[in-house]
């Protein structure tokens, strides 16, 4: 039986908690901040997880960090313990070996016995399952801001043991117009793209100017990890295949975006187990998985993950999209990055990966510079390809030598 409460109330549940309890909540931009804030009151010590926690979480002494997907919330800290995994184990890894003893949801308005998860279904049941499974603790922060999703996201409300109304706004994310680097990169990977083809693309200035180069196209679908604007900018145009929902684990994006996803059937969310399946994603027909990457190097690795001894994010969906995309009929990896590091000032086409490979086996890699094309050519081929028509033109000569050096007889 699902419990109203008010915040004082909540506080004393989780103040009687034992130990120092493991808390999982929301995350990407739908973390539910006043339920945060009550645990952050009321209990003394506790590990938080969240994927891709935003700046604003709880930080003090006391609250440590957990995640398999460092977001900027969490990114550098000192009591941050990073879990490496695959997005679609994820849920298994709650079940585990981070079973949790709280669960804090983010949730539109209770209707009909259920509550939506919205914007963010991602490994949310999974772990609800899990804390259940133990006797913990489900509590949803229900907000009339937040929109009402199906699919996954629909959860009984009787799997809700305290619930809290709440209202505010949510987080939205702008994104910026992109950069002559950014768009050059867009439409070289859009040239890739077939009309009716079935795309996965993640969040940032290279996605969204793919997705700007793709009006022109009609019959696309998208089966991905997340969507965010760009979605709704093909809808617009008439570019998505209409008997073929949208299909995603969690969006973000702006106060539009929100407002196109409340209550449509064109959108399914789902299960980050569903999703990011690869066998799921093999069964999509001619699936494009464009990704990107920190660095990349000549056998055609790439490094998504860390920035020196720093791990900058993690594997996210990247792993499974890219196994999966290589599997559809027709489909292909792709991951697109720009040639030049400008802050850093240096190439990120490197002879040989240093820190950890994310991926590897793609079938292009996509720079401001061209398209080198990596399927089914063997090592050599490979690394002429990215040597030729990826990396910049001031790094070749120093790649070439080490190339070299490594074993690569390149010209």
């Amino acid at each position: 039986m699902t419990r109203t409460v008010t915040e004082p109330q909540l506080a004393r549940v989780l103040g009687a908690l034992p130990g120092t309890p493991r808390i999982v909540a929301s995350g990407n931009f739908a973390a539910p901040r006043r339920l945060l804030a009550v645990a952050d009151a009321a209990v003394a010590e506790f590990r938080l997880f969240m994927l891709n926690a935003q700046p604003g979480i709880p930080d003090r002494d006391g609250v440590g960090y957990e995640t398999p997907f460092v977001g900027p919330g969490m990114r550098g800290h000192p009591r941050l313990r990073y879990f490496p995994c695959r997005l679609s184990l994820v849920p298994a890894l709650l079940r585990q070996r981070l079973r949790p003893d709280v669960v804090l949801l983010h949730t539109a308005r209770p209707s009909g016995g259920t509550v939506s998860l919205g914007v963010e279904v991602n490994v949310l049941p999974a772990a609800v399952e899990a804390v259940r499974a133990r006797g913990g603790i489900v509590v949803a922060q229900a907000n009339a801001a937040m929109p009402v999703t199906y699919g996954d996201a629909q959860l009984p409300l009787d799997a809700v043991d305290y619930l809290l109304e709440a209202d505010e706004p949510l987080a939205a994310h702008a994104a910026a117009a992109p950069d002559a680097t950014s768009a050059a990169i867009g439409d070289r990977v859009a040239a890739l793209i077939p009309a009716a083809a079935t795309l996965q693309l993640g969040i940032g200035a290279i996605p969204d100017a793919t997705l700007g180069a793709l009006l022109d196209r009609r019959g696309l679908r998208i089966w991905s990890e997340m969507f965010s604007d760009g979605a709704l900018t093909l809808e617009k145009a008439g570019c998505l295949e209409r008997d073929t929902p949208v299909t995603a684990s969690f969006c973000f994006g702006s106060a539009e975006l929100y407002d196109w996803v409340d209550r449509n059937p064109r959108v399914r969310m789902l299960r980050t187990e569903k999703t990011n399946d690869p066998a799921a994603i093999a069964a999509q027909p001619a699936l494009f998985s464009v990704n990107s990457a920190l660095q990349v190097d000549l056998f055609a690795q790439a490094n998504a993950s860390r920035v020196g001894t720093r791990t900058h994010s993690g594997f996210g969906g990247q792993t499974d999209f890219i196994v999966g995309a290589m599997h559809s009929p027709g489909g292909h990896a792709i991951i697109a990055l720009r040639s030049w590091h400008p802050k850093a000032d240096v190439s990120a086409v490197v002879p040989l990966l240093t820190g950890p490979v994310t991926s590897f086996q793609h079938s292009y890699i996509v720079t401001e510079q061209g398209t080198a094309r990596i399927w089914g050519r063997d090592s050599v081929e490979q690394a002429q390809e990215i040597l030729g028509h990826a990396a910049h033109p001031d790094a070749r000569p120093g790649l070439r030598d080490a190339g070299r050096g490594l074993g690569l007889p390149l010209r």
